[in-house]
């Protein structure tokens, strides 16, 4: 439906129940028919004996009426929250009567208004809408971004994006929620995906999700950390180079879900979620013992590390999917099984002893190298000499 006929149809976005500058208040003047939500219609004001219509129903329908009421001669003017033409009304009516017959006139979007109620800048967020989606084709856009806005809708409230986030094993966040932005009941809420999760929200909200991010007070970034700085059995931890190694191998995402198995100290697990405060990194190992070393290092590091009691790959079952991988201890059963849960574009980093089991696992990912390591001794007034450690091999794969 393009018709050459009749004036331009004015949309004008409103903050807080108000027109944002002179040519929107302008359009609102001049307008025979105003159209918009029946609590936008009645904020506004308009001069008497203008027409309303509601902008309710299917829009095909809604579009004819005014397709109509232009051919008659009447000046359409269409209300819409903050910026149309962002998520907004634009859309659909640009398809309809083509972007030429529009003169949108914006005001600032409740995205924006949101980030600033924060103080922060929001260039390098993701915008992801809610309206006229799934709330799982959503929140599947979102979920692993390290900082993100979500416009949520009556059928996808403040409160199911929480629960769903949580359900797919998404790591720390910190959360605002910034409802009825620019009116008399405005409200800014702080929480966490949990405290997101069991409250109740404003549906028409903006939800600002965002990942922590590292301290910029320490040392600078550093991985491979010596052994020292881990609670561990004697010699049962990955050693401080060959951590390093595997750490880039496994190419660490800022945001997702890291499984560690066979984690034992869970050194790779602390490092890891030490690197990327926004991923979700979980600790797998069989010894109650190791369990318990885990949890004191992650503690003394200062990382939030979900452990997980038990032996793989049995106890892989009720994981969220993984995004990366690193498989410390476990033979070719949990190679496969991490493999089959592998979200695509994720990476498997698998250490090994032995020749064989690292030749079968070059068969499955397609990379393979051996790390040896000799560390120089103090041999009193003599000097120095070197002193090797067992060689490891890292296999890794899929290859990106």
């Amino acid at each position: 439906m393009q018709s050459g006929d009749g004036h331009p149809i004015s949309v004008v976005g409103l903050i807080g129940g108000s027109p944002f500058g002179s040519q929107a208040v302008r359009a609102l003047m001049d307008c025979t028919l105003l159209v918009g939500s029946p609590r936008q219609l009645e904020l506004v004001d308009v001069p008497v004996g203008v027409d309303r219509m509601e902008l309710t129903g299917p829009l095909h329908l809604l579009f004819e009426r005014l397709a109509a009421a232009r051919s008659d001669g009447s000046r359409v003017c269409v209300l819409a929250s903050g910026d149309p033409g962002f998520f907004g009304i634009v859309r659909s009516l640009a398809a309809c009567f083509g972007s030429h017959r529009l003169v949108v006139h914006p005001a600032p979007s409740a995205v924006s208004m949101a980030f600033a109620r924060l103080g922060m800048c929001w260039d390098d967020a993701v915008v992801v809408s809610a309206h006229g989606r799934p709330l799982e084709d959503a929140v599947e856009r979102l979920w692993n971004l390290p900082k993100v806005a979500v416009l949520t809708a009556p059928d996808s409230p403040p409160q199911r994006i929480g629960a769903e986030l949580l359900r797919r094993g998404c790591g720390p966040r910190s959360v605002t929620v910034v409802s009825r932005i620019g009116e008399p009941g405005e409200s800014v809420t702080t929480t966490d995906l949990v405290g997101l999760a069991a409250s109740a929200f404003d549906p028409m909200s903006v939800v600002i999700i965002c990942a922590p991010t590292s301290s910029t007070t320490g040392a600078g970034l550093a991985w491979g950390l010596p052994e020292d700085r881990f609670a561990h059995r004697r010699g049962m931890i990955t050693k401080a180079e060959v951590r390093a190694v595997s750490l880039g191998k496994l190419d660490l995402p800022s945001c997702g879900v890291m499984w560690d198995v066979g984690a034992g100290s869970g050194s790779v697990a602390v490092e890891a979620a030490r690197l990327c405060p926004g991923l979700q990194v979980i600790a797998v190992e069989r010894s109650a013992d190791a369990t318990d070393q885990i949890r004191a290092n992650a503690a003394s590091h200062g990382v939030d590390i979900r452990v997980v009691s038990g032996e793989a790959p049995d106890a892989l079952a009720d994981l969220p999917d993984p995004d990366r991988v690193f498989i410390g201890g476990g033979g070719p059963a949990v190679l496969e099984a991490a493999l089959a849960r592998l979200r695509p574009g994720g990476v498997v980093v698998a250490n090994f002893t032995i020749i064989n089991r690292a030749a079968a696992a070059w068969e499955r990912l397609g990379n393979l190298v051996e790390v040896s390591v000799s560390r120089g001794v103090g041999v009193g007034d003599a000097g120095v000499r070197l002193t090797s450690e067992n060689p490891v091999f890292v296999a890794w794969g899929p290859t990106p």
